[in-house]
């Protein structure tokens, strides 16, 4: 691992940017990483990391984030950035960002200052194949090229409790195919945990396959 890790998570509604975000967070704090974890998803704020708080930081990840006494509305009421999230690059150690979905959800990195000019920011592509709206290569292109910026795609195929290792396997393909045109890596394969121990084949890419926990049920509010 490269000594400071600084990853945005974006992607289109439900591909598991929250999700993996989360988990990235919790990983590295379990690598003895000192981790900030940064909720910018204005898109839709009752479905925030705030509620996480409690088992974040008891894992030792610092949450940069509202909280809930802190906020009004519902829904699409709208949200404020929080402004220690605007500076959060300035932080010292690993900074994780889950930012909201889509493209209006990707303009929020333009508010964190000095997002244009750090050299280890990096943009992932979060990308479920399983999802009508990237279910295909030349889907998953479009997607990305409407986005500011992308510099890596991470692969989160699954079909909830349907998931098999063969379509985790067809998605990796169409992910790749996605990549190889984007001219960006494929920087990882989520599999939720439950299921990868029968993966043996995922197991063999050439890739770094990340279990999944799902931790994101518990942060509706």
């Amino acid at each position: 691992m490269p000594n400071r890790i600084i990853e945005a998570y974006v992607g289109e509604y439900a591909s598991g940017k929250s999700e993996n975000a989360v988990n990235r967070a919790l990983f590295l704090a379990s690598c003895g990483h000192a981790v900030t974890l940064v909720d910018l998803d204005l898109v839709e704020p009752c479905f925030c990391l705030r509620p996480l708080r409690e088992t974040v930081e008891k894992a030792g990840v610092t949450l940069l984030a509202f909280a809930t006494e802190d906020t009004f509305g519902l829904g699409e009421a709208g949200q404020t950035i929080l402004p220690a999230a605007r500076f959060a690059l300035m932080r010292q150690g690993d900074i994780i960002l889950d930012i909201g979905y889509g493209i209006e959800g990707s303009k929020i990195l333009n508010l964190l200052v000095g997002a244009e000019e750090d050299p280890d920011l990096q943009v992932i592509l979060v990308v479920n194949t399983g999802r009508p709206m990237t279910d295909t290569a030349e889907k998953i292109i479009s997607y990305a090229q409407s986005l500011q910026r992308v510099d890596g795609i991470l692969l989160n195929n699954h079909l909830a409790e349907e998931t098999t290792e063969e379509f985790l396997l067809q998605g990796v393909k169409i992910g790749e195919k996605a990549a190889a045109a984007l001219h960006v890596p494929i920087v990882g394969v989520s599999v939720a945990a439950e299921i990868l121990p029968q993966c043996s084949k995922v197991k063999q890419l050439p890739y770094e396959i990340r279990p999944l926990q799902r931790v994101m049920p518990n942060a509706f509010w």
